[in-house]
């Protein structure tokens, strides 16, 4: 059971982490073009400022899965080194209770959002409605829950090993 709850993190990790490396080729690459078309060509492209901040939001929201698998999102760095191992995992479950609660209140309020954020079109983009920007928090929210369950039955602190 282990085994294939972490295969699953891995993979839906790895989804989101290609979303997010995605999403900031994205900011990039309009980036760029709005540089070239303002400066250049002196025709600026005004709805590429909205998709970079579009592209932001959602390349935020999809890397912090990862975050939480390599346990950098909630640390007690501290308390943990001075801990005995017993204490240590009561540690680790709390922080997964806490982390999962917090991922439960963004899913929920965030769906809500982005639903009532449906009646709104993003400024720039007149046709595009801002669900499509809201929806990034319960979808990072969703991603996140493997990762924090990953992050409980195969910890991974080689950064807090090594500085011991």
């Amino acid at each position: 059971m282990k085994s294939f709850v972490l295969t699953c993190e891995r993979w839906s990790s790895g989804l989101a982490l290609a979303g997010a490396c995605a999403m900031l080729a994205l900011a990039s690459s309009l980036g760029m073009f709005q540089i070239l078309m303002r400066f250049v060509f002196e025709e600026p492209a005004e709805w590429t400022e909205v998709l970079i901040r579009f592209s932001l939001i959602w390349m935020v929201f999809l890397a912090i899965p990862v975050a939480f698998r390599q346990g950098a999102m909630v640390s007690v760095d501290v308390l943990y080194r001075w801990s005995p191992p017993a204490l240590r995992r009561v540690l680790d479950a709390v922080v997964c209770l806490a982390s999962l609660t917090l991922m439960g209140v963004l899913i929920w309020w965030g769906w809500d959002y982005a639903r009532r954020g449906g009646v709104q079109t993003m400024a720039g983009l007149e046709s595009l409605s801002m669900f499509w920007a809201y929806l990034a928090i319960p979808v990072g929210g969703v991603f996140s829950i493997p990762g924090i369950i990953g992050n409980l039955l195969d910890p991974r602190r080689e950064e807090l090993e090594t500085a011991q």
